[in-house]
């Protein structure tokens, strides 16, 4: 309950409307299942071919090829980063986090994926490998690699701050390395920027109201998050001005580190006939 809101009455059946039993929205089990044990194998013997190195309070852009792994990683303190997906050849198909929370969960690990945008819907990335998964779920309900929330940005910190006008929260970043690495200007690229993947960010709703909480991340140097790219991606990763979001975001106060993003071509021949997914199969006629 939030503080002083004001309650209706109680019915007489409140506690058996509460006692009713939820149901999964989405069961999982009837989901495409990604081949763990193909990228696992595909895993071994991988060869770096190259490494983007994004700045405290920054963003930069990256490009995974389809068939290809990349890791987010924490390589001097720990820090939490916000990352975007596009396939690579057509902005309008990115990362749906709202629907990749209804398949999976809040927090993301191991077999995990980020499904994309409508009408496309079709995974654009699996995790293949987590070193944070022993993490689990604390005391408090808090887990790492969320899809809840949106990312930092200037328009929320304007209203909390009654006016402030801070340039590197995620959604700033974002929209600053998407321009670059696009050539458009940005107030042309703002609207592609969208909802993120937390990477390494822990945090959860309280028990009592509710609301969206951060507590200091347990990554450090060394941790990372590995994906298998599914399509021709178009990444772009913001080191959040947070930090490790133990205190505040959106701000120049917490010690901020880099993150790197490392991408690798496996050996072709360890997967098989594996191809790229098809484009959601939904006719699109939506009974017209």
């Amino acid at each position: 309950m939030k503080p002083d809101r004001p309650l209706s009455s109680v019915p007489e059946d409140a506690e058996a409307r509460r006692a009713i039993r939820p149901v999964v929205c989405y069961p999982p089990e009837t989901l495409p299942a990604p081949d763990m044990a193909l990228y696992h194998a595909a895993r071994e013997g991988m060869e770096l071919i190259g490494s983007v190195t994004v700045p405290p309070r920054e963003a930069r852009c990256f490009r995974a090829p389809a068939g290809h792994f990349f890791r987010i990683r924490s390589i001097e303190g720990p820090q939490v980063g916000d990352l975007n997906l596009w396939n690579a050849g057509n902005l309008k198909e990115r990362f749906y986090s709202g629907k990749t929370r209804a398949l999976h969960g809040t927090h993301l690990s191991t077999g995990d994926r980020m499904w994309s945008s409508f009408p496309y819907m079709r995974p654009m990335a699996t995790i293949t490998h987590d070193t944070l998964d022993w993490y689990g779920f604390d005391a408090f309900g808090g887990s790492v690699h969320d899809v809840i929330g949106t990312r930092c940005d200037p328009y929320t910190h304007n209203l909390l701050s009654h006016g402030g006008q801070y340039h590197h929260c995620c959604h700033s970043n974002l929209t600053r390395a998407l321009a670059e690495e696009t050539g458009q200007p940005a107030a042309n690229i703002e609207g592609d920027v969208h909802d993120v993947l937390n990477v390494f960010m822990c945090t959860g709703f309280t028990r009592d109201t509710g609301q969206y909480f951060m507590k200091a991340s347990p990554v450090r140097p060394g941790d990372y998050l590995e994906f298998f790219a599914e399509i021709d991606l178009l990444g772009a990763l913001s080191a959040c001005p947070g930090g490790d979001c133990s205190a505040e975001h959106s701000s120049d106060m917490a010690a901020c580190y880099p993150l790197q993003v490392d991408v690798y071509r496996p050996d072709r021949r360890l997967l098989g006939d594996w191809h790229p997914p098809a484009v959601n199969g939904y006719v699109c006629s939506h009974g017209l």
